[in-house]
């Protein structure tokens, strides 16, 4: 089945949005993580911690971080949770290269490895980790279908997906503030930095497309997933999921 973010692109309709993708995150991986922190507010902080935390309860030895960007989930993995191993998988190179580094920095080499992987074409081995994780990455896939069983595949029975996700919140004033912020202000603070203008521009429209909800809960299930649950923060302007296998 296709998904309407899937057919969201940053530049064209021409080309593939896993190409496109790649390009995007290749050019602005230098000052990602300043302007994220920037873009929400610092928020961010706040949302991932929230979602590590609620991974506790549950076994989380070896972790697979899907959509890494520049590490800061996998780092925070490891300060919160403390597993054994993690593995960092992006099809960026330029965002892994500036997480690699901050790695190297904390000398968390042995903990965290960098893999550039494609998470529908997972080159993994089955029933390999014991938690799969994501933040603010599931948007980007290409076939969000596809990545979801390999995610299913690679996990250990009894294993957890978790990932969040930016989405709309759905009551007024809230609902109002926020399409004015992803509309307007964030793509003039992106300017501001001297950004690519497409890459966010890119974000409220895929947000914008992206199943929330009921509807991805849904999805999760289909593709495998048992016992699903959500939590919103922020008013629902994140959302937390949770699947086992």
């Amino acid at each position: 089945m296709n998904y309407n973010v899937e057919s969201v692109n940053p530049y064209d309709s021409e080309r593939s949005k896993k190409e496109q993708i790649i390009e995007m995150f290749d050019s602005i991986a230098s000052n990602y993580d300043q302007l994220n922190g920037v873009l929400s507010l610092g928020i961010d902080g706040y949302w991932r911690r929230e979602a590590l935390g609620a991974l506790k309860k549950y076994p989380h030895n070896n972790i697979l971080d899907v959509a890494t960007g520049t590490g800061d989930f996998a780092i925070l993995a490891h300060k919160i949770l403390k597993p054994e191993y993690i593995t960092a998988i992006d099809i960026s190179e330029g965002m892994m290269a500036v997480g690699a580094e901050k790695v190297r920095e904390r000398g968390l080499q042995d903990i965290i490895t960098f893999d550039r992987q494609d998470c529908a074409n997972l080159t993994l081995n089955d029933d390999t980790f014991d938690a799969v994780i994501s933040s603010f990455g599931v948007r980007n896939f290409e076939d969000i279908d596809k990545s979801f069983q390999e995610i299913l595949r690679v996990l250990r029975p009894g294993g957890i997906f978790m990932f969040v996700e930016l989405t709309k919140p759905d009551k007024s004033p809230l609902k109002e503030l926020y399409s004015t912020y992803t509309n307007h202000i964030m793509p003039f603070l992106s300017d501001l930095f001297a950004t690519e203008q497409k890459a966010y521009n890119y974000l409220p429209s895929s947000i914008e497309a992206f199943p929330q909800g009921r509807e991805m809960m849904l999805i999760l299930k289909k593709n495998g997933f048992r016992r699903i649950r959500l939590r919103r923060l922020t008013l629902g302007i994140t959302t937390m999921y949770i699947a086992e296998k």
